[in-house]
């Protein structure tokens, strides 16, 4: 019986899509299957191994451009830069560690828990505007810096490294989730070092006390602080996807904050560094070789591989979760690679939008807001029935076709469209309110979320929705996961 047939009455039970394939630990083989819930057999690993894995993707130029573009572009004095940085980050980065927190115990990916408010059919609009942002935005964005940087580095044509680029993020993300962590981790002392020696040397070169010839005010701040939200929050539909693997036992608490750290402390340093960079040089055309600038050749040299392999372990992760949430929209394909085979077409799409990137790097600033724009209404929606639904046993919503609530996804379109409407602050697009007083800034990220949140708290008590349904193993019925 179907919990969605008897709301408030006893539980209903439904039995999980089962992860094919024997994987376990193994590093060099594919991973199989695609969204499925992971065997508890299959579960491995240690919550703090999440921090490495989390720093990794955020150690590269598209991180550091965050600080680049709040000075450049939004106004900024470097103090400003950095405070609105770190604001902006520790709220992307507070929400990344409460969704990380739930992947052991769904073991599933962020896309399929999404469906508990969603339900079955709402859950195909934020799962595919995530498949469709992280194969064709943030994959673009990412290959775009390590292609100039591959190209500043080797002397190749552009079209050339970003075909280089695109190919090893595709292998990556090809392979699956233990040789993408693995990839991670290994990097991160590499980046480490290359950030540091970079900073030994733009620092002293940098003008702390630099003063913007047309300040951005209390509006280039919010805007800024939107942008790093934006990239920070970009990271929370992946949340669980490199959580899922964890067994079950595993201190959900720890592996919530070794994410969380993760991104912050990587994103908080180099954006810092790019605040400081701003005021040694300005190129938008080349901004990796401008950054490089003060370096001598053979640290510069470093650097910019090290800003090759950063953008290569970022798209590995947007790759990788694209398919994710490509298969959460629960397409069904008969492959035992089905996750590998989409990883490797969103790879291609992704690479030819990157090529349009090549021509319009100064885009990124509104790429980040737009990101804002939608992450910040769904997570309105998540977090209030995640405190709504308190206390019950929700994970057979996981996988029931049945569960169709309207709520969420009503909340948050109106959300969106309301909060862009009003606050949306862009060059393309100004809203009613900073039309008429721009010192706002852009706060439709914040607005969406709240509005989202609100509206989801209505609709959920309108709703005559059940409290519980229990998740099964199909091949050990009534032992509950």
């Amino acid at each position: 019986m179907s919990g969605s047939d008897n709301p408030g009455g006893e539980a209903g039970v439904i039995v999980a899509d089962v992860r094919e394939g024997e994987y376990g630990a193994k590093v060099s083989t594919i991973e199989p299957g695609g969204a499925e819930f992971i065997p508890l057999e299959d579960r491995h690993g240690k919550p703090w191994g999440l921090f490495r894995t989390w720093m990794s993707p955020n150690l590269e130029f598209a991180t550091v451009f965050i600080g680049v573009i709040s000075v450049w572009f939004f106004g900024l004095s470097v103090p400003q830069a950095i405070l609105a940085c770190v604001i902006g980050t520790g709220l992307g980065a507070l929400s990344h560690g409460f969704l990380s927190s739930r992947g052991p115990l769904f073991g599933v990916p962020e896309m399929v828990i999404s469906r508990i408010p969603f339900g079955f059919i709402g859950n195909l609009f934020p799962a595919g505007v995530n498949a469709i942002v992280a194969a064709l935005g943030w994959f673009a964005v990412n290959t775009v810096s390590g292609t100039f940087a591959l190209t500043t580095l080797t002397g190749l044509d552009l079209k050339v490294s970003l075909v280089i680029v695109v190919a090893l993020e595709i292998v990556i993300a090809f392979m699956g989730h233990n040789f993408l962590h693995s990839v991670e981790r290994w990097a991160f002392p590499v980046l480490a070092l290359a950030f540091v020696l970079a900073a030994v040397w733009v620092l002293p070169a940098a003008n702390a006390g630099y003063t913007p010839d047309k300040p951005g005010g209390m509006g280039g701040f919010l805007i800024a602080m939107g942008a790093a939200f934006g990239y920070a929050s970009g990271w929370n539909p992946f949340a669980s996807d490199y959580t899922r693997y964890l067994p079950p036992t595993t201190d959900r608490k720890a592996a919530g904050l070794a994410a969380g750290l993760g991104i912050f402390v990587s994103c908080v340093l180099l954006e810092s560094l790019g605040a400081f960079a701003a005021t040694v040089a300005f190129s938008p055309d080349n901004p990796t070789s401008a950054f490089t600038a003060p370096m001598p050749t053979l640290v510069a040299k470093f650097v910019l591989l090290a800003i090759v392999i950063g953008s290569v372990c970022a798209n590995a992760i947007n790759l990788y979760s694209a398919s994710m949430s490509f298969l959460a929209m629960g397409v069904k394909l008969n492959a035992h690679l089905v996750r590998a085979i989409v990883a490797v077409v969103f790879g291609v799409l992704g690479g030819l939008v990157a090529v349009w990137g090549l021509d319009n790097v100064s885009s990124y600033e509104g790429f980040l807001l737009v990101i804002a724009y939608w992450v910040g209404p769904w997570l309105g929606v998540v977090f209030m029935d995640w405190i709504l639904r308190r206390g019950h046993r929700i994970d057979g919503f996981l996988f029931d076709r049945k569960h169709n609530p309207w709520g969420g996804v009503v909340a948050m379109i109106v959300a969106m469209v309301v909060s862009i409407w009003l606050f949306s602050n862009q060059t393309k697009f100004t809203g009613l309110v900073p039309t008429q007083v721009p010192e706002l800034g852009d706060i439709a990220a914040y607005v969406g979320f709240v509005l989202a949140a609100v509206l989801y708290l209505i609709f959920f008590k309108l709703q005559k929705q059940p409290t519980d349904e229990i998740l099964i193993i199909p091949d050990a019925v009534g032992e509950t996961v």
